[in-house]
C-alpha cells in the first residue's frame, strides 16, 4: 500500500494496482530493505541474548536494538522518498540514526558482558551501514566502515569480531547502494519515457503549426489577392467581378477543407499539385509563371512541394515580382522572382521552419538575392530520395 495526498490535504492509501511503476519499485525496494534490516538485526540480537543470563540485560538489549532498528527504518524511508533531482542532505537524513546508534553503543559497552557485545554491536553496524549505503557519498561509506572497525577494537573484541564488523558494514553498504542504484535507474527510465512523450507531442504540434502556416498561409494570400482584384474590377464596373468573387469563395472552401484534413492528419503534399496551385495563384495576381521541371524524383515529391509552397507564399507577401520561374535540374530545385525588395531578408519563420524540415532528410536550403534584383530560393535535393541523400551525406562525412 502507498499513501498520497488529496485535494483536502488528507492522506489515503492506494492499492498496488493504483500505483505507478516507479511507486511500485519504490515500495518494493523500501519493504525489501525493511525486511533485510529486521531479519539481520533479529539474528544479531538472538546471538547476543544467547550470551546473557540476566533478564534486565535482555530487556535493555531488546529496547536498544528496537530503537536503532526503527531509526534506521525511518532513515531508509526518508532517503528513498527524496527526489532524485534534489540534492541529498546526508546529515539531516542519518543524523537521528547516528545519535541513536551511538547511544546504543555506549549502553551496550556499559551494561552487557564482553561475550555479548560483539553480536549486539552488529545491530548498530548493520543499521547505520544499510542507511549510509543509500547515500551517494563514498567518503561517508568509508567513514562507516572505519567507525565499525574502531568500535569493535575499542571494546576489546577479538580480531575475528572486528573482521565480522567490517564485513557486515561492507555487505550492508553494498546492499543499500545496489538498492538505491536500481531505484534511480527506474526513475530515470520513467523520466526519459515522460520526456519522450512530451517531445512527441511537441513535434506533432510543430508539424501541425508548420502545415497550418504553409497551407492556410498560401490560401489566405490567394484570397487576399483575388478579393483585391475583384474589388478593383467592381469599382470599374467590370462584369468579371462576380466571377472573381466566386473564385474567392471557392478558395475559401478549399482552405476550409484543407484545414479539416490537417486537423485529421490526412493531408499529404504533392509536388505537381503545389506547382499547379502556385501557377494559378501567381497568375491571378498578375505574375507570369514559367515552370521548367521535367520529372521530380518520387522520394522528393513532398519535400519539393514544401519548398514551392513556401517560396510562392513569400513572393506574394514580400516581393513586387512580375515573373517567377520554377526549375529543377541536377538535384536542384530553384524558384526565382524578379521583384526582390531592398529590405527583404533571407531568414524568417517560414524559411527557418522549412530548413529545419529539410535538414533531417539530407536536403539543404539557401535563400538570397541573385543577379541584381532577382531573388532565389534554392533547395538541394541530392539522390533519388531522402534515404539516398542521407546515405550520401554519411559517406561524405
Amino acid at each position: 500500500m502507498s499513501t498520497a495526498g488529496d485535494s483536502g490535504g488528507r492522506r489515503h492509501r492506494r492499492g498496488w494496482s493504483q500505483l505507478t511503476p516507479v511507486e511500485r519499485v519504490g515500495l518494493y525496494t523500501r519493504q525489501s530493505l525493511y525486511m533485510v534490516l529486521a531479519l539481520a538485526n533479529a539474528f544479531a540480537v538472538l546471538a547476543a541474548v544467547a550470551q546473557l543470563d540476566g533478564r534486565g540485560a535482555v530487556g535493555v538489549l531488546l529496547a536498544g536494538a528496537a530503537a536503532v532498528t526503527l531509526a534506521a527504518a525511518w532513515a531508509v524511508r526518508v532517503l528513498l522518498n527524496q527526489d532524485a533531482a534534489e540534492p541529498v542532505a546526508p546529515l539531516r537524513s542519518v543524523a537521528p540514526l547516528a545519535g541513536v546508534a551511538l547511544a546504543y553503543t555506549v549502553v551496550v559497552a556499559v551494561t552487557l558482558p564482553e561475550a555479548a557485545r560483539a553480536p549486539a554491536l552488529l545491530v548498530a553496524c548493520i543499521s547505520v551501514s544499510l542507511a549510509a549505503g543509500l547515500l551517494p557519498d563514498n567518503r561517508l561509506a568509508a567513514l562507516v566502515v572505519l567507525a565499525s572497525a574502531l568500535t569493535a577494537a575499542v571494546h576489546d573484541l577479538t580480531v575475528v569480531s572486528v573482521a565480522y564488523a567490517v564485513f557486515a558494514a561492507v555487505v550492508f553498504l553494498a546492499t543499500g547502494r545496489a538498492s538505491i542504484w536500481l531505484f534511480d535507474v527506474v526513475r530515470q527510465l520513467d523520466q526519459a519515457r515522460r520526456a519522450q512523450s512530451e517531445l512527441a507531442v511537441m513535434e506533432e504540434r510543430l508539424r501541425f503549426s508548420r502545415d497550418v502556416h504553409d497551407v492556410l498561409g498560401r490560401r489566405l494570400s490567394m484570397i487576399a489577392v483575388q478579393a483585391e482584384l475583384a474589388a478593383t474590377l467592381a469599382q470599374r464596373g467590370d462584369d468579371r467581378a462576380p466571377e472573381k468573387m466566386l473564385e474567392v469563395r471557392g478558395v475559401a472552401h478549399q482552405a476550409l477543407r484543407e484545414a479539416r484534413e490537417l486537423a485529421r492528419g490526412y493531408r499529404t503534399t504533392s509536388f505537381p499539385q503545389e506547382v499547379q496551385g502556385a501557377r494559378a495563384l501567381l497568375r491571378s495576381a498578375g505574375i507570369d509563371v514559367q515552370v521548367s521541371v521535367d520529372t521530380m524524383p518520387h522520394g522528393w515529391q513532398e519535400a519539393a512541394g514544401w519548398v514551392v509552397r513556401e517560396a510562392v507564399t513569400n513572393v506574394l507577401r514580400h516581393s513586387d515580382a512580375t515573373s517567377v520561374e520554377i526549375s529543377f535540374a541536377d538535384h536542384r530545385l530553384q524558384i526565382d522572382n524578379d521583384g526582390a525588395r531592398p529590405e527583404a531578408a533571407a531568414d524568417g519563420a517560414g524559411i527557418d521552419g522549412l530548413r529545419e524540415r529539410l535538414m533531417p532528410l539530407g536536403a539543404s536550403l539557401s535563400v538570397g538575392p541573385s543577379d541584381g534584383t532577382r531573388w532565389s530560393v534554392v533547395a538541394e535535393l541530392p539522390g533519388a530520395s531522402p534515404l539516398s541523400a542521407q546515405v550520401r551525406r554519411e559517406a561524405q562525412g
